[in-house]
């Protein structure tokens, strides 16, 4: 069986950003599903403008500022403290429930793991390993070591060099359509991981080459590439 090179996205694709929700609940109340939705959403943003600005500030930094601009949207006042315990629960993210044996399975069958984030090195340590993931991977790969944001095409360029691998024999599992696209524009193949139902893949023409509701689906659909 062939064996391939596998960058997985961390950020909403093996660990849920929305495992924040239960600690925003107590200062936003009825509002927690779309306070978290935006504060996701914005985060991302400014990790695209400080790119397209040549202005990078670490990944830690966007989520901070989207907190910020979260605050504001919802008029709630939270204090230092309180923004700083928010900011804590970042790196304590869940993992989705399949994760683990996902990943277990796919490493046992010969394929090459890595983690490849926006996110810095020390916050992806803490978060994977809390997780119980971190040792699952050969390597954790992050955009901050060239100062840029996915999907810039540096980062691909990046994860292959990093990780010692050919792009025709390099995946991208993300459950972001941003970095699928971006991937697939750099040669690279991709999987999109539909963590929802609601989720829509942006429509420029480019297509991922597989679409999974689970990351347990990934094995037998690298057995068939090819």
């Amino acid at each position: 069986m062939k064996t391939y090179t596998l960058a997985f996205d961390i950020y909403g694709t093996l660990i849920d950003t929305s495992g924040v929700s239960v600690a925003v609940r107590q200062y936003v109340k009825d509002n927690t599903d779309d306070f978290v939705q935006l504060w996701r959403s914005k985060q991302l943003e400014y990790s695209f403008r400080k790119g397209l600005m040549g202005k990078y500030e670490d990944f830690g930094v966007c989520t901070a500022q989207a907190l910020d601009y979260c605050c504001l949207a919802f008029n709630i006042l939270l204090s230092a403290q309180e923004k700083e315990r928010l900011m804590l629960e970042y790196k304590v993210l869940p993992k989705f429930e399949e994760v683990e044996s996902a990943l277990s399975a796919l490493k046992d069958a010969g394929h090459r793991l890595f983690a490849f984030s926006n996110g810095s090195n020390e916050a992806l340590y803490h978060l994977l390993d809390h997780a119980g993931i971190y040792d699952t991977f050969e390597k954790v790969i992050s955009m901050k070591d060239i100062a840029m944001f996915k999907p810039h095409p540096s980062g691909y360029q990046h994860f292959l060099d990093k990780a010692g691998a050919e792009v025709q024999q390099a995946f991208l599992i993300s459950s972001n359509p941003f970095d699928i696209i971006g991937a697939a524009s750099y040669g690279m193949h991709t999987a999109w991981v539909r963590r929802s139902k609601n989720s829509i893949f942006d429509p420029w023409g480019i297509q991922p080459n597989y679409v999974l509701s689970s990351l347990l689906e990934l094995q037998a659909v690298l057995a068939g590439h090819g």
